[in-house]
């Protein structure tokens, strides 16, 4: 009797519960002299991390629900991949905010690291459907957790594998390729009766296209911080970010739009 609403369980804090001194604790700045835009560069990529998180989470739900016959989550859960993909394209203009002088000061301090290096974002692409094996000789620096969990990506179901086995429990043929495009077709004509099929399609090519937007708009950021340098990993740098612009999640979605 008595008691308000939280005065029950843990007695949890904001603090506590986010854990909020121990995050707080992690953006720790090496460059000496002390170079004023390092904190900057450090928060942005370790938010970065939490939204890569997140969308790993979001994804394989979504992946997974749609491998047990699920239409209507797996499109939710990649419509919340969307927003925050936008943000994530948007976050690059705080990088902008820093002069190329002033990462210049603190540049050095990060080599041989590289965001190329960034496990998550490589498990993003391999569950979108990205899969390159070849990248895991090319990291350098990684953990025996994110090794283990890349190889376990590229030997699971992706998103578009879930896709198919959706279309397929609706009766549509998924292979070979021009009958797969024909299900495609007969899903884009008949949204009366298909519309579940057509709805998830497209939440899928948003997440597609909305990772190609973040590429472009990382070359763009790069070339203005540091023009046709080499990467601090190692990396050919620009000419390497312009080489994954065309890279593509769901061939197959693109090419429907030719034949509709």
């Amino acid at each position: 009797m008595g008691r308000s609403f939280g005065e029950e369980g843990g007695r949890l804090t904001y603090g506590s519960y986010l854990r909020v001194p121990q995050l707080l604790a992690q953006q720790v700045r090496m460059a000496g002299p002390e170079a004023h835009d390092e904190l900057l560069f450090i928060t942005i990529h370790q938010a970065y991390e939490l939204w890569f998180k997140l969308l790993l989470h979001e994804l394989e739900d979504a992946r997974d629900r749609m491998l047990a016959g699920e239409g209507y989550l797996p499109r939710v859960r990649l419509e919340r991949c969307h927003v925050v993909e936008q943000l994530l394209v948007q976050q690059v203009d705080v990088i902008d905010t820093m002069t190329p002088q002033d990462f210049l000061a603190f540049r050095t301090v990060l080599a041989p690291a590289s965001g190329f290096q960034s496990a998550q974002f490589r498990e993003i692409e391999f569950i979108s459907g990205l899969k390159d094996p070849a990248f895991l000789d090319r990291l350098r620096g990684l953990e025996r957790g994110e090794e283990q969990r890349l190889r376990r990506r590229l030997a699971e179901p992706t998103l578009w594998d879930g896709y198919l086995a959706l279309l397929r429990a609706h009766g549509f043929a998924t292979e070979p390729e021009d009958a797969l495009t024909a299900s495609l077709v007969t899903v884009a004509h008949d949204r009366e009766r298909h519309g579940a099929l057509w709805d998830l399609a497209e939440a899928l090519l948003a997440h597609d296209q909305a990772c190609a937007l973040w590429r472009a708009r990382h070359v763009l950021m790069a070339e203005r911080q540091i023009g046709t340098k080499t990467g601090t990993g190692g990396s050919a740098g620009s000419p390497y970010l312009r080489s994954r612009l065309e890279a593509r999640f769901y061939p197959a979605l693109w090419h429907l739009r030719a034949v509709l």
